[in-house]
């Protein structure tokens, strides 16, 4: 049997977490993409990167250059000579591809990056390959091997980047899921069950108990506890009665409703969740990534010293050297270690993470969590347990009854009940390790509680209108208890009151640690929930919070995450529910408590597996380290570029050290080992919640 209560709620029911193999868009700050996007180029660069591997060992195993570097003699056998020109044109034309494809795309937006810089290094190693080849330039200049190795090493890094790109889940198709796949639309004397797209708006539905609502509308007849949790993010259920508003997506709890539908499709409340989640997804789409602004300079870099090296060289009277020096300077000028100095960190930082129950769906918001000055939190879900709790009991006086007693028999009126209220009284009587009696004749009424016989007396417990039927007085400390936003049951006795419970949504023991160690970190944090100013401000009084915002509706969380940044703060928001999607996918990063819905993952660049607040000092720990391994990487990888290039260019030249191809080949492999062991060392970072919290 499920008994009703005013303002008993209805808590979500929470999703279990599971974003490791879904495809969707990069959103905030990252490419925006169509669905699948991300889950394509992973299997593409994935099969790519293994073909690649397996043809790149004859290429570089038949490659005179590299016989000369590592000192072994290639059988004289016909034919065998060809053996590395032809799998060398097979790896450029077909596993250079991406590249080029996305090199020639960078040329075109007159925006060079990456893609432009490996394109030109590999053409001009492809090219030149071939002249030394046919014998139309110097031997030197046969690059077969080193045309395989980087194409084999920046498959391997783009596949790398992919794979993190693609875990992730999609907020929109959730937030579709809140809608039922069906409504019951009365029609005369019959129902008929319709699709919820085929409503119109005057449409008559029958929403029944524990039903969602199809489409927005007005009560024309029932009375109903509806859960708005996932839209409003208030954890108390709202009574709706006739003439009043509901939403499409909320749930009736305990009776049935019927709804004159006025809003449908596009129009709803749920719909215009969606469209903030989509604009903020989007507009926060255009950080550009640092490996790519690396590359850029290297381009220009990397271009300009190859003019000035032919130019010098031509002057000099030397047009062999000049050619010989500036091909060496371009092939030499490819970033290896570039493309795998922020795969590489993101790949072990986000596998880290991973076993630290963080799971990284957007690597630059892993990148921006290391500047965020303001953590915004939400309140229901988050820093409370988003479930009631019973934290006082107060026994009137002259009752007779001592708390145990009292609370016994509350449980035992509630015995029956489903309600999470019930619940909750249930769990402390049983924490308190109090005996329930038994209870007979148990019944319920919407909006006035539960009646039941206990040990020969008729008890009933409910909420405010409960005392108003019976005209019986509440006691003195109840008051204090509302304002303080608490939910309060009173419990009569044969008519006569004595005793009331006070139910408030439970503080996790975790949050106070969470926020005492982000104020140690110069960090402010505030409260954000659609919760009433006496909830919130009790709460934020007792975790020490700095700014609340209480009252504020879904559509406005995003403007209020705005205005802070507006400020010029940098903003991670923290949350859980659908209420949240649109602040989510605004806030510079958004973390999504992994017990919270679908929608609230989908919309957020981290998400927390546990529902513990200090993961968040987990995500900053870990992107400070991360960013530091990638400055570390990226000075390394261009810093070779820096020095090296010059050196191949013949800048030495006069004191007679011009670097050998070979030389310059065997430092670019070195530097990218180099990146690779400097990665590593993020496996060491200890990233648990609670060693953390305890870090300053």
């Amino acid at each position: 049997m499920s008994t009703q209560h005013e303002g008993h709620g209805r808590q979500d029911s929470h999703v279990a977490l599971g974003v490791e193999g879904g495809d969707r868009g990069t959103h905030q700050h990252g490419g925006h993409h169509g669905h699948g996007g991300h889950g394509d180029h992973v299997a593409q660069f994935r099969r790519l990167f293994w073909i690649m591997l397996v043809v790149a060992v004859p290429v570089v195993g038949l490659s005179p250059m590299f016989a000369d570097l590592i000192g072994y003699t290639i059988p004289d056998v016909p034919g065998l000579r060809w053996v590395a020109p032809l799998l060398g044109t097979v790896m450029y034309v077909w596993g250079g591809k991406p590249f080029l494809s996305g090199g020639l795309s960078e040329l075109r937006s007159r925006a060079p990056g990456m893609m432009l810089l490996i394109s030109l290094g590999i053409t001009v190693a492809f090219l030149s390959s071939w002249g030394a080849t046919l014998g139309l330039l110097h031997h030197e200049l046969e690059f077969w091997w080193e045309l395989a190795l980087l194409i084999v090493i920046m498959l391997l890094g783009h596949w790398i980047e992919m794979r993190s790109l693609a875990q992730t889940s999609s907020a929109l198709d959730s937030l579709a899921a809140l809608l039922p796949d069906e409504a019951e639309r009365i029609e005369g004397d019959q129902i008929v069950t319709v699709a919820p797209a085929d409503l119109r708006t005057g449409d008559l539905v029958l929403v029944r108990p524990g039903a969602s609502i199809p489409a927005d509308g007005t009560v024309v007849e029932g009375r109903a506890d509806v859960d708005e949790s996932m839209i409003t993010g208030e954890s108390r259920t709202v009574e709706r009665t006739t003439g009043d508003r509901v939403v499409a997506g909320t749930v009736a709890t305990d009776s049935n409703l019927r709804i004159e539908v006025t809003e449908t499709g596009e129009g709803t409340a749920l719909a215009g969740i969606q469209r903030l989640v989509s604009e903020a997804q989007s507009s926060s789409s255009r950080a550009q990534r640092i490996a790519d602004r690396a590359a850029a300079w290297l381009f220009w870099f990397a271009l300009g010293a190859a003019v000035i090296t032919a130019l010098v060289w031509a002057l000099l009277g030397m047009p062999d050297d000049a050619v010989i020096r500036t091909v060496t300077v371009l092939v030499i000028a490819c970033p290896h270690a570039l493309g795998l100095a922020i795969p590489l960190v993101v790949s072990l930082a986000t596998e880290r993470a991973a076993r630290a129950g963080v799971l990284v769906t957007d690597r630059l918001a892993l990148e921006g969590m290391r500047t965020v000055d303001t953590v915004l939190f939400d309140k229901t879900g988050t820093l409370t347990r988003g479930e009631p709790e019973l934290s006082e009991i107060a026994v009137a006086p002259g009752s007779g009854l001592d708390a145990p007693t009292l609370l016994g028999l509350a449980a035992a009126a509630e015995s029956e009940s489903e309600h999470p209220l019930a619940g909750a009284i249930r769990e402390r009587a049983e924490a308190d390790g109090v005996s329930v009696p038994a209870a007979s004749d148990v019944t319920s009424a919407p909006a006035l509680g539960v009646t039941a016989q206990v040990d020969g007396h008729e008890i009933r417990v409910g909420g405010p209108r409960l005392l108003e039927e019976t005209g019986a007085a509440e006691l003195e400390e109840t008051p204090a208890w509302r304002e303080e936003g608490a939910i309060v049951l009173h419990v009569l006795r044969d008519g006569e009151p004595v005793g009331a419970l006070k139910l408030a949504d439970a503080v996790r023991q975790e949050s106070r640690e969470a926020i005492d160690a982000l104020h140690a970190r110069d960090i402010q944090v505030v409260m954000i929930t659609g919760d009433a100013q006496n909830v919130a401000e009790h709460v934020g009084a007792e975790l020490g919070i700095d700014r609340v915002f209480a009252g504020v509706r879904p559509e406005d969380k995003a403007s209020r995450v705005a205005a802070l940044q507006d400020e010029g703060r940098k903003v991670a928001m923290v949350g859980d529910g659908v209420n949240d999607a649109p602040a989510l996918a605004r806030a510079d990063v958004g973390l999504a408590i992994g017990a919270g819905t679908d929608v609230a993952i989908g919309s957020a660049g981290v998400v927390l597996a546990s529902s513990d607040p200090r993961a968040v000092l987990s995500v900053i720990e870990l992107s400070t380290a991360a960013y530091r391994k990638m400055r570390q990487n990226l000075w390394w990888a261009a810093g070779y570029n820096l020095i090296s290039v010059p050196l191949a260019a013949g800048v030495l030249a006069p004191i007679g050290f011009v670097m050998p191809m070979s030389v310059g080949a065997l430092l670019m492999s070195a530097s990218t080992v180099v990146v690779a062991l400097n990665a590593q060392l993020l496996r060491r970072l200890d990233l648990r919640p609670e060693a953390v919290a305890v870090r300053r």
